[in-house]
């Protein structure tokens, strides 16, 4: 299957109609990792499991590159809140297949009124046995 192809892959995630949200899966599982981080605002953050804050559509299109190739997103269904300013907290739950291991992952994302990500969370849902096996190994 070509890039665009994949690209083109229509996600539907239960309980979620944000096409901001639906989209970062998208580009995520296609590996189109700029247009990943293109989601975020300007100043959005990032907080993967095990590394510190990331700042920055750059920075995350960066870490992105390096850390998320041959991971794959398996989005099941959401939930979806008005916070106060109008921003939209929205939490997903699913599971992230890596080449040798699958994990059950919440992502929580709060959008701004421009739809851009401002913040997104991943929590890897396992047992600290689980966790230090998925540890990268240094």
């Amino acid at each position: 299957m070509s890039a665009d192809a994949t690209a083109k892959e229509e996600f539907e995630i239960e309980g979620i109609t944000e096409a901001c949200i639906l989209r970062y899966f998208q580009t995520l599982n296609a590996g189109e990792f700029q247009a990943t981080a293109a989601l975020f605002a300007e100043d959005g953050v990032m907080h993967p499991p095990f590394e510190s804050d990331i700042v920055g559509s750059d920075a995350i299109a960066n870490y992105l590159q390096q850390e998320a190739k041959g991971i794959k997103a398996y989005p099941r269904q959401g939930i979806v809140e008005t916070l106060e300013n109008d921003q939209i907290q929205i939490q997903v739950t699913g599971k992230a297949q890596t080449s040798w291991c699958g994990v059950n992952v919440l992502w929580l994302f709060i959008l701004n009124q421009q739809q851009q990500i401002i913040d997104a969370k991943i929590k890897l849902l396992a047992s600290p046995q689980e966790l230090l096996a998925l540890r990268p190994q240094k």
